[in-house]
């Protein structure tokens, strides 16, 4: 029996379409971006880069204008020092301050994290403009998403009421609270 053997001509006409087909899909990736390789906010915020500082899914969680409101999200650095996040609103009111240590992050608001309130300016549903700054990336002014409790999620993390500063009887400057007060000697 006679084998038929494949002619040089058909191996290099199959060599060349595997290759043809390889090149035409590897070509799709190299000229469109692979979307989930992009850095996004996945959640109900927003997301903003200031150096080596990143802020991920920020919001306002609040039960309506003039009421008492938090920030949420989370805060990464990459930086080799710590770095103090600020957060300030549209007028100029300071939310609060974080310091995020080198190569580490902070939750901002839950139950588990920093807690920034304040009164908020804006509906649920609108956005408010928070402006975020560190000293080594500047500043940043962004448009944060206003939500309530209607989502599950959220209903047990919206403020009632704004938390009451600690305030304590202070000693005088350079003075140890913690030490009897001399008797001043009388003369007699």
């Amino acid at each position: 029996m006679a084998r038929v053997r494949p002619s040089l001509h058909l191996r290099l006409s199959a060599t060349v379409a595997v290759a043809l087909v390889g090149a035409a899909l590897a070509g799709c990736s190299a000229t469109n971006p692979i979307t989930t390789q992009e850095p996004y906010a996945a959640s109900d915020g927003v997301r903003v880069t200031l150096g080596d500082l990143t802020a991920e899914n920020l919001l306002v969680l609040t039960s309506g204008a003039g009421e008492p409101a938090s920030l949420q999200g989370a805060l990464s650095s990459d930086a080799a020092e710590a770095v103090e996040v600020t957060f300030a609103l549209e007028d100029g009111t300071e939310v609060g301050a974080v310091e995020v240590g080198a190569g580490d992050g902070v939750l901002l608001g839950g139950t588990d994290g920093e807690q920034l309130h304040f009164t908020s300016a804006d509906v649920p549903g609108a956005t408010t403009d928070v402006t975020i700054t560190t000293a080594a990336g500047g500043s940043e002014t962004i448009a944060v998403p206003v939500l309530d409790g209607t989502l599950p999620e959220y209903a047990d993390l919206v403020p009632t009421a704004l938390p009451t500063p600690t305030t304590s009887p202070s000693a005088p400057t350079g003075v140890d609270p913690t030490l009897e007060p001399t008797p001043t000697p009388t003369a007699g």
